[in-house]
């Protein structure tokens, strides 16, 4: 069972009666630089003496969490969000990755004109001192916060030895000489170079989603699809894939998931019957159910081509025939290796 992890979304429930040791970034797709910064965090928070708290007036003497300050919508979202990113992760991922980091409790801060206007020591007072009775607190060598993003590292370290924690600062998490970032990620995987991104992620790319009823066109066409919508309108993939999926746990508690299933997705705008918004249509192989609202889990595998036109829906069923021909023999070497 996978530990429960507390989230908080307003001001109002800041207070944390504990303390904590906070880690502070955007996580789009908890990759493996965040990941420094949550292992750095969880031992920051593990090296605290709880008996040291009982001094500290209003903070109770018991273990100290380790919390993630983060942001909904990403900030680059809010100042131009017609050049914003496609993320990797929505929300709800994002919070069941950290959770299988070992997060205890999350504040996903609403970054809107209030947030994005708070002063540096403003920012520190009101979320890591007051909200989260931060004892340790983990950032990125280049992290910038505050109103005009006047805080740097060297401010995080002053306001530290004011208000009385530690700052950690973690530097580049590198791969192959080069920095690991969600936008190389992002990079990536628009190149269809799946290997790449999975080393990145330390895991395979997946996206999950609730699914959604369709058209039924390909039920129709003998391929009935799980429908998911990608989180904000698009993904970071497009084409045609071998993947493996499996239904998560209704409750995101950290139940039991599915069996892993295989199969072939298609991820796009579907020109071939009409086009319209951004849709990732997951075909299972000899799977008969009804997933209609579950949680699904796609693991991308391989890139079998990019999304095509057909000038008749026969010549179309021909080449998905083609399609999970590939997609089985991709993941049977897969599974081989």
């Amino acid at each position: 069972m996978r530990p429960t992890l507390h989230v908080f979304r307003d001001h109002h429930h800041a207070g944390l009666r504990g303390a904590s040791a906070v880690a502070i970034g955007n996580f789009d797709g908890v990759h493996l630089g965040h990941q420094a910064l949550l292992r750095r965090a969880r031992e920051l928070a593990a090296e605290v003496d709880p008996a040291d708290l009982a001094k500290v007036p209003g903070v109770a003497s018991e273990a100290v969490a380790t919390a993630v300050v983060s942001f909904e919508p990403l900030p680059r979202a809010f100042f131009a969000p017609q050049a914003a990113p496609v993320r990797l992760t929505g929300p709800a991922e994002k919070l069941r990755l950290l959770r299988e980091n070992g997060v205890d409790l999350a504040w996903l801060l609403r970054f809107n004109a209030a947030l994005a206007g708070l002063s540096a020591r403003a920012f520190v007072e009101r979320i890591l001192v007051r909200g989260l009775g931060a004892r340790a607190v983990v950032i990125g060598e280049d992290f910038r916060f505050g109103r005009g993003r006047e805080g740097d590292l060297a401010t995080m370290q002053a306001l530290g030895d004011e208000y009385g924690f530690v700052v950690s600062p973690v530097g580049a998490v590198m791969a192959d000489g080069l920095r690991i970032s969600s936008t190389a990620i992002r990079e990536a995987l628009a190149r269809g170079e799946l290997d790449r991104a999975a080393t990145l992620l330390g895991r395979p790319y997946a996206l999950t989603g609730h699914v959604v009823r369709g058209r039924q066109l390909g039920r129709k066409l003998g391929y009935p699809t799980a429908n998911l919508r990608p989180w904000g309108g698009a993904a970071p993939v497009d084409g045609v894939f071998a993947v493996r999926a499996r239904v998560l746990d209704a409750d995101g508690a950290g139940g039991a998931c599915g069996p892993w299933r295989d199969g072939v997705a298609s991820v796009g705008v579907r020109p071939a019957v009409g086009g319209g918004e951004p849709l990732v249509e997951v075909h299972l192989f000899d799977f008969e159910g009804d997933l209609y609202g579950r949680r699904l889990e796609t693991r991308f595998v391989k890139r079998l081509r990019g999304e095509e036109d057909f000038p008749d829906l026969d010549a179309l069923v021909v080449q998905m025939n083609n399609d999970e021909r590939e997609a089985r023999a991709v993941l049977a070497h897969a599974s081989a290796e």
